[in-house]
């Protein structure tokens, strides 16, 4: 059974920094790549960030590119996503997936619950 399990939210003020974690177990984490994800209240759910499963590919939406970085611990089943100078406009649930293969190619197959990320102005 492939379980995703996301940490890391909270409540933060405007302008600090996060590191969310999501660690995999079911699978064999280092063949496959990682996607972030956020959904905000009332609207839908849109993607942050992704990585190959070597790391050595990211890709990042507009909304987040310059003040985010994702990574990955293959030896730890983890992959990580840091925000910085966060805004209030960051505030969602932030959930984390597994790609169907090693490459970024929109298709994730494995999500997890998500974690709350509320940002304060």
């Amino acid at each position: 059974q492939v379980q995703l399990v996301e940490s890391g939210g909270g409540l933060v003020q405007a302008g600090a920094s996060l590191r969310l974690s999501c660690t995999v177990s079911g699978r064999t984490f280092s063949e496959h790549s990682v996607g972030w994800f956020r959904q905000a209240p009332g609207k839908e759910r849109e993607f942050v960030a992704a990585i190959t499963y070597s790391g050595y590919y990211t890709e990042y939406s507009d909304s987040v590119k310059g003040r985010c970085s994702i990574s990955r611990d293959n030896a730890k089943d983890t992959g990580y996503l840091e925000i910085w100078n966060l805004k209030p406009e960051d505030t969602a649930v932030y959930f984390c997936a597994t790609g169907t293969t090693g490459w970024v190619t929109g298709q994730y197959d494995y999500w997890g619950q998500g974690t709350q990320v509320t940002v304060s102005s």
